[in-house]
C-alpha cells in the first residue's frame, strides 16, 4: 500500500518536529480500530490520547501525532511532535484537501446527512475513486480526520458536517472547501442550543460560506426556512440548484412505498426519471433525489447513478429492517424489526412512523391471530423549552392512527403516552432497561416493530434485545 503521509510531508503540513524517518498508510484516533501502518493521533477527549500512544505503537502504528513524548515511549519512537494535536490534525486535513484534485461535496441538515452521504458513496464509487466519511464523522475532529485520510488520487470526496451549537458549521465548511454543498432538510433538532428553528437554518446555511468559487448550493425548497438557505447561498455567490416537491431543477413527483422498497418518480430538469431504493421511506426518496442533484453538480453521471441507488442500504440503527425469530423451532414464528434507534427529532420520527404505517404484519402466526404494527419510541433529546409539547404532538401525526400500539420510553415520551388514545396506549417505562424487561409480553410473531429514539435515550438497547427475543421468550404454556 502506498504511503498516505511521509514524515516530511506531515511535518510540512503541521510545522511539527519529526522523530525518525517514517511513512504511514492511514490515520487513526482509536487504538481499538487502528490498523498496522496508521498514524495514531493523540487527541484529548474523554481520555487523553497520549495515554494510549505506547499501545498504538505496540499494535503496529507507523507513527504517532503528539504534543509531547508520553511516559513509557522511547525518544527514538516514530513521532510527530506538535504544539497542539487538534490544530495539527486540522492542518493535515487542510493539506490533504489542497493536494488533491478530487471533486468535493459537503452535506449537512437536521435529518438525512448520513443516509445521503452513504447514497453518494455508493453511486460515486461506481464512477471513480471515492473517499467518504466513516460512520458519522462530522464534527471538529471527524471532518479533519476524514480529510487527513483522503488519498491524493481521490476522484470524489463526500463529507458530512454536523453541529450541536452555533458557530460550528462555517469553520468545518472552510476546511472542507467543497465544490458542492447540500442541505438535506431543517427540522427541530438541537433547539436547546438555538431556541428557534430559524437559528438552526442559519447555522446549517453557513455551509455555503466554505464553497469554492463557482460552487453549487443544493437547497431543499419545501421547507418553511428555505428562504434563509436560499439567501445564504446567493450571498455566497453560489450556483443554486433546488430539490423537493416544489423543486425547479429536481422535483419529487410520486413516491410509492411497497414493503421494504421505495419507487420514486422524479422530474429532473423537465425530464421524467425513475429510481428505486431497497429501503422504505419518503424521506429516503428525498435523499435519493438530492443525491442525484449532487452527482450532477460534481460532474459525474446521474443517469448511471439513478439505478445504482438501489444498491444503497441504510446503516444499522437508521431504518434497517430484519426478521427476528421469536421461536426458531416453529416455522414462520418471526417478527419484523425496523431499527431506527440512532437518532430522533419530530421530522425523522414522522418519517419512520410513515414507514411503519406502510408495513404489512402477518396474521395467524404467534400467540395471537392478528399481526400488529407496534412502535417503541424513546425520548427525543435537545428540543429545548417546547420538548413536552413536541412529544405530545406526536399523537397527532397522521401515521399514528394506523398503529395498533405505541410503547414509550423515557420521561419526555411520557407526554406522548398521556396524549395517545387509550386503545393505542401501550407500556410506558422510565428507561430503556425497564422496557427491555417487558419485551416478551409486548411483541409476538407476525408483528412489525419500529424502535426509534435519540441515541441518548438508549432505546437501541430495546432493538438489540428484540434481536434475541427468541432466546429470551418465556416458555409457552398449553394455552399459548
Amino acid at each position: 500500500m502506498s504511503a498516505l503521509w511521509t514524515a516530511a510531508d506531515a511535518a510540512r503540513a503541521t510545522g511539527g518536529e519529526v522523530r525518525g524517518d517514517w511513512s504511514v498508510t492511514g490515520v487513526s484516533i482509536d487504538t481499538r480500530s487502528l490498523a498496522p501502518g496508521d498514524m495514531f493521533v493523540a487527541l484529548k477527549a474523554a481520555r487523553d490520547g497520549h495515554d494510549f500512544v505506547a499501545q498504538a505503537l505496540a499494535k503496529g502504528a507507523g507513527a504517532a501525532l503528539v504534543s509531547h513524548i508520553p511516559e513509557g515511549v522511547p525518544a527514538d519512537a516514530p513521532l510527530l511532535v506538535v504544539a497542539d494535536v487538534q490544530r495539527a490534525l486540522e492542518a493535515l486535513g487542510r493539506a490533504a484537501r489542497a493536494r488533491t484534485n478530487a471533486r468535493v461535496v459537503a452535506i449537512t441538515g437536521s435529518v438525512g446527512k448520513t443516509s445521503t452521504k452513504e447514497m453518494l458513496r455508493t453511486v460515486l464509487a461506481r464512477q471513480g475513486r471515492t473517499h467518504a466519511a466513516e460512520a458519522s464523522y462530522n464534527n471538529h475532529w471527524g471532518v479533519p480526520l476524514t480529510l487527513a485520510r483522503m488519498p491524493v488520487e481521490t476522484d470524489y470526496a463526500v463529507l458530512e458536517l454536523g453541529m450541536n451549537a452555533p458557530g460550528e458549521i462555517a469553520p468545518l465548511a472552510r476546511l472542507a472547501r467543497p465544490h458542492v454543498a447540500l442541505v438535506t432538510t431543517i427540522a427541530p433538532a438541537h433547539l436547546e442550543a438555538f431556541g428557534q428553528i430559524e437559528g438552526i437554518a442559519r447555522e446549517k446555511a453557513a455551509i455555503f460560506e466554505g464553497l469554492e468559487p463557482g460552487g453549487t448550493a443544493i437547497v431543499n425548497v419545501d421547507l418553511a426556512t428555505s428562504a434563509i438557505l436560499l439567501e445564504a447561498a446567493r450571498a455566497a455567490q453560489a450556483h443554486v440548484v433546488s430539490f423537493g416537491t416544489e423543486g425547479r431543477e429536481y422535483r419529487l413527483a410520486e413516491v410509492q412505498i411497497a414493503g421494504d422498497s421505495t419507487v420514486v418518480q422524479a422530474v429532473i430538469n423537465g425530464e421524467t426519471a425513475l429510481f428505486k431504493l431497497a429501503s422504505a421511506g419518503r424521506h429516503f426518496a428525498m435523499n435519493g433525489l438530492a443525491t442525484l442533484a449532487a452527482v450532477a453538480a460534481l460532474g459525474a453521471d446521474p443517469g448511471r447513478a439513478a439505478p445504482d441507488l438501489a444498491l444503497w442500504e441504510p446503516p444499522t440503527g437508521r431504518g434497517t429492517r430484519e426478521a427476528v425469530a421469536i421461536d426458531p423451532a416453529r416455522d414462520g414464528w418471526s417478527l419484523e424489526l425496523i431499527d431506527d434507534a440512532f437518532n430522533a427529532n419530530p421530522t425523522s420520527l414522522e418519517a419512520a412512523l410513515e414507514v411503519l404505517a406502510a408495513a404489512h404484519p402477518r396474521d395467524n402466526v404467534g400467540r395471537t391471530t392478528h399481526g400488529r404494527r407496534i412502535a417503541i419510541l424513546g425520548d427525543m433529546l435537545e428540543l429545548g423549552a417546547e420538548e413536552a409539547a413536541l412529544h405530545a404532538a406526536v399523537a397527532q401525526m397522521a401515521p399514528i392512527a394506523t398503529l395498533d400500539t405505541v410503547h414509550c420510553v423515557g420521561p419526555r415520551m411520557y407526554h406522548l403516552w398521556e396524549a395517545l388514545p387509550r386503545a393505542q396506549r401501550g407500556t410506558w417505562a422510565e428507561s430503556a432497561e425497564e422496557m427491555v424487561a417487558e419485551l416478551p409480553d409486548l411483541v409476538d410473531a407476525g408483528d412489525v416493530v419500529l424502535v426509534k429514539g435519540s441515541k441518548g435515550s438508549r432505546v437501541s438497547l430495546v432493538a438489540e434485545a428484540l434481536r434475541h427475543t427468541g432466546r429470551r421468550s418465556r416458555p409457552r404454556s398449553e394455552d399459548d
